[in-house]
């Protein structure tokens, strides 16, 4: 009763220095490193060697986080493994897998085999131990990171045959190297041991691999006949996390079971069967799009416990003695993933450019790294500690470095889509708007009698400019970044896209990437495309939908709405944005503005602001105001 009490203490402080590590780790985005790397730092002070919030009896008795995780970070490197995308780069993905896999494997095991007598770890072993870990640290250092890989190129909107290469290798590769691992394992394991290598000991290995990959496809099925039931999300996703943990725990058992009972060791790799279940789920079943969602949606939860654990395990007394040779490990990996990458590109037909820098997406590690290093370090307590804090080490600036040189290869290629800056407001408010017909005229008539200086382009070549009095017509061939350059779109307040769905989606990204227009509007034609214009900021209008919303804003509060829709005379509703210096640091109640004017929200850097009347202004900042057209002409004037 009292171990159970201490173990509940224990989790309960781990779960409370987790829910601060989530929020903690977000200061580290600021210094354009991922949160995973926060997360480590979090632990680590949190570890027994700097504050003492968790010591190394709590760490240990969490460790069944650590399986919980990585049969979850097992399952989500599976998840990105999807054939159909990968078709058109299986050549490039082969040569640079095979590359990283046979020449960076094989030149880091001879480097380190060489430097073993300056390795900690491996100081005082025998020849085949040293060889024998050198190439289980060899295999580690092959791993990458599918989740942070994932990260950096969905924050840059990347597309393109670099990028799609990058994903590509580092989930394959990361499927093959625990298979390599597996084999490495188990022939370390009978050099460290004393024993001599027996033929046997291959064959049982083979058995494990095949066994571990039909157990996950078993597994894979069981997941969809779980998914298939019409039960709430968030059991769901318990069920999930319970299946991989409990492949954990059946997998060390019949490992134990087996070496007592039958007379050899059947060597279950668990991390395997749960890639290959989710493999099969994403491929083969219906299932498909529910499990993708449940990892992407849960995935940052189990990171943060497993990355704060991972953290706190590190044993800084260790490190303080043995940085320089993780350092050293780490510009070893680099050169040797540099160099099979490098080989693999240029053997696939790649340009110069692209072998330059094929190397760069898979400096980063992670989940599966960070797994294999526990895997060792618990099998082998009398060094382990040490293999362990090194390996962490090596790791945290992987990830330190890796995302950064991620982010430059893809900017590099060319395949970056960030959201380029919003232009500062020229005191003109000018829109564009795509499309010739009733309603675009409408909205064009509406915006002119605001003071709008208003543009409409169309496709349409048959018509006569001159026939369209009191309006700015300009016909168009395309929609290329040249065309919005003519029509001068990054002068624009407002780009309204009133074209087909696939039109508008072009009209979106070139306004997106290039221009950063503050009011991107469009005009949904297809409610399942909802989405993809999410992406690109865009603010959606679905006539089906809109008539009835507009009609219930009606009914629930009228007044409100007629003032916002302007249909209450001689008021309007406007946003302002604030780049006159001379008010900038004054709080809302200071300002001098005609008592008519009701300020309902600030919006600053793309996040509204509970605006009160203490909140101070900043340069930038957009004030959402509503009165009469006179006094806000008034506000426009001492804003802008």
């Amino acid at each position: 009763m009292i171990i159970l009490g201490n173990f509940l203490i224990i989790l309960i402080a781990y779960l409370i220095i987790v829910s601060a590590s989530g929020t903690l780790a977000r200061f580290f985005l600021k210094f354009k490193l991922p949160l995973i790397t926060g997360f480590l730092i979090v632990g680590i002070i949190s570890g027994p060697y700097i504050t003492g919030l968790l010591d190394n009896e709590a760490v240990k008795n969490l460790s069944f986080i650590k399986d919980i995780s990585l049969a979850f970070i097992a399952f989500a490197a599976g998840a990105e493994l999807r054939l159909k995308e990968f078709h058109g780069r299986f050549k490039t993905i082969s040569w640079v897998t095979f590359g990283q896999l046979i020449i960076a494997f094989i030149s880091s095991t001879f480097i380190l085999f060489y430097i073993a007598e300056y390795i900690p770890f491996m100081d005082g072993m025998g020849k085949g131990s040293k060889f024998a870990l050198s190439m289980l640290v060899a295999t580690i250092f092959i791993a990458s990171s599918p989740a942070s890989a994932i990260a950096v190129i969905n924050e840059l909107r990347a597309r393109g045959k670099y990028t799609q290469t990058a994903i590509g290798v580092t989930v394959v590769k990361d499927v093959l190297v625990i298979i390599l691992f597996t084999i490495c394992f188990a022939i370390a394991a009978t050099f460290i041991n004393g024993d001599t290598f027996k033929i046997n000991t291959l064959f049982e290995l083979i058995i494990g691999l095949i066994i571990s990959v039909s157990f996950g496809l078993l597994i894979g099925r069981f997941l969809s006949f779980v998914l298939s039931f019409f039960i709430n999300t968030k059991l769901k996703i318990l069920f999930v996390i319970l299946i991989g943990w409990f492949v954990f725990v059946l997998s060390h058992f019949i490992t134990d079971y087996s070496e007592l009972h039958w007379g050899f060791k059947l060597y279950l790799e668990p991390l395997l069967i749960n890639i290959v279940a989710s493999f099969y789920v994403v491929n083969y079943t219906k299932s498909r799009t529910e499990f993708l969602m449940l990892i992407e949606q849960n995935g940052m939860y189990i990171y943060v416990l497993f990355f704060t654990l991972a953290g706190a395990s590190v044993a800084l007394d260790v490190l303080q003695n043995y940085w320089l040779i993780a350092l050293v490990l780490f510009v070893i990996r680099l050169f040797t993933i540099a160099l099979g990458s490098s080989i693999g590109a240029l053997s696939a037909g790649e340009s110069g450019l692209f072998v330059k820098t094929a190397w760069m997406p898979y400096v980063t590690q992670a989940g599966v790294a960070l797994g294999l290093v526990t895997i060792v370090a618990s099998a082998y307590p009398v060094w382990g500690a040490a293999f362990e804090t090194i390996l962490i080490a090596v790791i945290v600036l992987n990830e330190l470095f890796g995302p950064a040189i991620f982010k430059w290869s893809i900017n590099k290629m060319g395949e970056s889509h960030v959201k380029a800056e919003i232009p500062e407001f020229d005191g003109v408010r000018e829109a564009l708007i795509f499309g010739l017909e009733s309603q675009s005229f409408a909205l064009a008539k509406t915006l002119q009698e605001h003071g709008w200086l208003v543009t409409i382009a169309t496709l349409r070549d048959e018509i006569r400019v001159e026939d369209y009095n009191g309006y700015q017509i300009v016909k168009i061939k395309n929609f290329s970044l040249e065309t919005f350059r003519v029509l001068k779109a990054s002068r624009m307040e407002a780009i309204i896209a009133m074209q087909t769905d696939i039109e508008n989606r072009k009209i979106c990204e070139i306004v997106y990437e290039h221009f950063g227009t503050r009011a991107l509007i469009v005009r949904l034609n297809e409610l399942s495309n909802v989405e993809e214009f999410r992406k690109l900021g865009a603010l959606i209008v679905e006539p089906s939908t809109s008539i009835v919303n507009l009609l219930f804003h009606f009914a629930q509060s009228p007044v409100a709405t007629s003032i916002l829709l302007g249909l209450e005379e001689h008021k309007e509703t406007i946003d302002i944005e604030v780049v006159n210096p001379e008010i900038k640091g004054l709080a809302l109640r200071d300002l001098r503005l005609p008592g008519d004017i009701l300020i309902l929200s600030v919006k600053r850097g793309g996040n509204t602001v509970i605006s009160h009347g203490y909140t101070r202004l900043r340069i930038g900042d957009v004030v959402t105001v509503v009165g009469s057209t006179e006094s806000i002409e008034k506000v426009k004037l001492k804003f802008e």
